[in-house]
């Protein structure tokens, strides 16, 4: 479903950010339209924000990929710029995690990563123009007990993006990833307070993210004024991970 959007917004360049129905997706949705881009978001269920065009996707099958890209195609026009952000999590220890819980996250956070930006490549190349931004995490940089799946899935994106870099530079296509770290969400506000407590002291900032927060270094990312900026990973995490 397509809800209003500006003038301003069909004269712009047009996004399509994956799981963009909730969480930092969806702030980083929201960023965009705030900011005059044509925005698409996919999601299994529920909508995108006010503003947004919503699309069913589900990142681990390439048909339905292709379905999506297809319909923002027709319907907006050639995707110019893609966040990579649906993920799932399936948090065990090691001795515990089944086959099942290592090999399904990687296929979301990770395989799922590469479907949407191959079938993105394919239109920045014939434009010579494109950005493709990564969302990580703190944890594939710095490790995390009981996330060996999700830390491995979130760290294999850094090499992806570098990749894409060397291959797709010199078509005008810069590819890059954003690492958030613990962000204010309501998962962070239902945990106990001693609990906050104990991430808080890890965080030399002293405080969780924004969504927001991610979502301006993600579309700042798009920007033009990022247009030299390949292969990197920004951390937006207090100087938790320390610049990786």
């Amino acid at each position: 479903m397509l809800g209003t959007m500006s003038t301003t917004a069909t004269e712009s360049r047009i996004v399509l950010i994956t799981g963009g129905n909730r969480g930092i997706g969806r702030a980083i949705a929201e960023e965009f339209v705030a900011q005059g881009y044509r925005v698409a978001v996919t999601a299994r269920s529920g909508t995108g924000p006010e503003g947004t065009l919503t699309v069913n996707a589900d990142v681990t099958d390439p048909a339905s990929i292709d379905a999506a890209f297809s319909e923002v195609e027709a319907k907006l026009g050639p995707v110019e710029i893609v966040v990579a952000n649906a993920g799932i999590t399936r948090d065990m220890l090691l001795m515990r995690m089944s086959d099942e819980d290592f090999t399904e996250v990687l296929d979301t956070n990770l395989s799922g990563a590469f479907r949407v930006v191959k079938r993105a490549s394919k239109g920045m190349m014939k434009a010579r123009f494109g950005r493709v931004i990564l969302v990580s995490s703190v944890v594939g940089l710095l490790g995390s007990a009981g996330q060996v799946n999700y830390s491995a899935s979130k760290s294999g994106l850094i090499g992806l993006a570098r990749s894409l870099t060397r291959e797709l530079g010199s078509r005008g296509i810069t590819a890059n990833v954003v690492a958030p770290g613990f962000i204010e969400t309501d998962m962070t506000a239902a945990l106990a307070t001693e609990q906050q407590d104990a991430y808080l002291k890890q965080i030399p900032a002293n405080r969780f993210a924004q969504p927001a927060e991610v979502a301006k270094a993600i579309t700042w990312l798009a920007s033009d004024d990022a247009g030299y900026i390949s292969g990197a990973v920004i951390p937006v995490d207090g100087g938790l991970g320390m610049g990786h």
